[in-house]
């Protein structure tokens, strides 16, 4: 069993920023990738950023490139999104997911069925 506990969100104002943390414990072992997903209200769930967990890889939607970091320390087995430059439609539930299959293709890594674990959700409320 792997657990996923986000944290970090909050209400900030439009151009501000926040940073979110995602703690796996449990089997991390053989975690591949870790990604961050937001679900605006009356909208399905949607990918952010990625990363692979051994080579660091990077990638992100194009709505967040430029403004969104996805990061991760593996001592600490735990992946960070900092989010800058933040906008109202930013508004939604941050959820973070782990993978621990092998990346075959690529864009599975963008893909929602790819992960099998998933944290709470953490809130971010951007004012304008």
């Amino acid at each position: 069993q792997v657990q996923l506990v986000e944290s970090g969100g909050g209400l900030v104002q439009a151009g501000g920023s926040l940073r979110l943390s995602c703690a796996a414990s449990g089997r991390t072992f053989s975690i591949t990738a870790m990604g961050w997903f937001r679900q605006a209200p009356g909208k399905e769930r949607e990918f952010v950023a990625a990363i692979r967990w051994s080579v660091g890889n990077t990638y992100y939607a194009d709505s967040v490139k430029g403004r969104f970091t996805i990061s991760r320390d593996k001592a600490k087995n735990t992946v960070y999104l900092q989010m800058n430059s933040l906008m109202p439609e930013d508004t939604a539930v941050y959820y973070c997911g782990r993978t621990t299959r092998a990346i075959v293709e690529l864009a599975l890594i963008f893909r929602i069925q790819m992960y099998d674990s998933w944290g709470q959700g953490t809130q971010v409320t951007v004012s304008s």
